[in-house]
């Protein structure tokens, strides 16, 4: 408890920060220039998962199981991160050399890319973890995203441009990577210990992969709106769509939280009694739709509102997107706990075949929605294709159907019209 609470901390003072200082950043850079940022991060972050290698809950569970493999797990995990960042380096240099970018888009896209190598040094956190010395990470990104804070503030005081802003960004990943090195230390560690094995590193993959190619859906998933947005608009309207994208998105970390706190008893239902097993996912099903209408109805009312409020007049066309963008909060936080049902089933691979489904419905429907309805059909594309990954793809195989039916159950409520409660 005293561990995770240093976790919920760190997230709770980030989200925080995102909607003041961040929202500050966001009304200073304005649409275009703010576009141009979003686009780069959106760009980049296509191409993330070739950096982690979704080697990081690898890394956990081999550190818990062989702690006497220490040195050459961590070393592995460091290098195989090092590979797939040089990998992004390659991909994103060509892109640079086909696209029709503008000189300080490419600059921004390149410095993004060059941070995936610092970011390889977050095997260490994944080292605390195993430990159950999370504090050490969340004391670092404490700290970090505090003076980061200050230097934005200061940034946008001294009306500085938008190269600058990217420079903090670099900053964040920096001081995070050598706080991590330094608390490691601190704990009679050193990377000069680590040692590479192919054979262990074969071994990590084999066990990764699954996880690798979830994370490069994911990353489309996620991002190829924005990128979308961009080639067939333009930098003020990936500005005005990413600032609504991230007001609702803050609250994607409060299922997450609350799925991995609840899972554990869903696991000990499961194997005590399947009738116990199956009521405690409903009930899962219900909190995450009560939880999504919970912070839908608000947003929904109070949208032009808190847009001009947050962003300002500039940002106008960005109250429409959020209006559209935060009804797949529901879906969002449905499929959040439905990946836990997968993994109690040890269903992985229908996960991503799920996942594949709502990223290839997502590029068709912004290649037919955006060219004719802009940012808001962007929006509408990222709804639907949240109700196909979480809700509808399910259905199509007789071993999920049974997920389907009870994330229907939830989103209309039946069991609060057959018993007369939610939970």
């Amino acid at each position: 408890m005293k561990n995770t609470s240093w976790l919920m901390t760190e997230k709770v003072v980030r989200m925080v920060i995102a909607l003041s200082i961040g929202v500050w950043v966001t009304r200073y850079l304005g649409p275009d220039q703010f576009g141009v940022l979003s686009y780069a991060q959106s760009f980049v972050g296509i191409f993330a998962a070739f950096s982690s290698l979704g080697l990081n809950d690898i890394i956990i569970r081999e550190l818990v199981k062989s702690k006497d493999q220490e040195n050459v797990l961590m070393g592995s995990a460091f290098g195989l991160q090092t590979l797939g960042s040089t990998s992004i380096m390659l991909i994103l240099s060509i892109s640079i050399l086909l696209n029709d970018n503008d000189q300080l888009t490419n600059k921004i896209i390149v410095i993004l890319g060059l941070l995936t190598f610092v970011n390889s040094f977050n095997v260490i956190t994944s080292y605390f973890h195993s430990v159950v010395k999370s504090k050490f990470y969340a004391i670092t990104g404490l700290i970090g995203v505090m003076v980061s804070s200050i230097i934005k503030v200061y940034l946008i005081l001294g009306e500085y441009s938008l190269i600058y802003f990217v420079y903090v960004l670099a900053f964040d990943v920096v001081f995070l990577a050598l706080g991590l090195m330094w608390f490691y230390r601190r704990m009679g560690h050193s990377l000069f210990s680590w040692r590479f094995s192919w054979s262990v590193s074969r071994d990590l993959l084999k066990d990764a992969w699954p996880l690798v190619l979830s994370g490069i859906i994911i990353s489309i998933y996620m991002k190829i709106d924005q990128v979308m947005i961009k080639e067939f608009m333009g930098n003020s309207d990936v500005g005005q769509y990413s600032a609504a994208v991230r007001l609702s998105e803050a609250w994607y970390f409060i299922p997450t939280i609350i799925c991995s706190s609840l899972f554990p008893a869903i696991i000990n239902a499961k194997m005590r009694n399947h009738d116990l097993y199956m009521s405690r996912l409903q009930r899962l099903y219900n909190l995450m739709v009560l939880l999504g209408v919970v912070i839908i109805l608000p947003v929904v009312f109070l949208s032009d509102w808190l847009i001009h409020f947050l962003y300002g007049a500039e940002f106008h066309l960005s109250a429409g997107v959020l209006n559209i963008h935060i009804l797949g909060s529901v879906f969002v936080f449905l499929g959040v706990a439905n990946q836990k049902w997968f993994i109690s089933e040890n269903f992985q691979a229908y996960n991503i075949v799920c996942l594949g489904f709502g990223m290839m419905s997502n590029i068709i429907l912004n290649i037919f929605l955006i060219p004719k309805y802009g940012i808001i059909g962007a929006a509408y594309a990222t709804l639907i294709s949240q109700f196909v990954a979480s809700v509808l793809a399910p259905v199509l195989f007789k071993k999920t159907r049974n997920s389907f039916l009870m994330m229907v159950h939830a989103i209309f409520f039946v069991q609060v019209f057959k018993k007369g409660k939610l939970l």
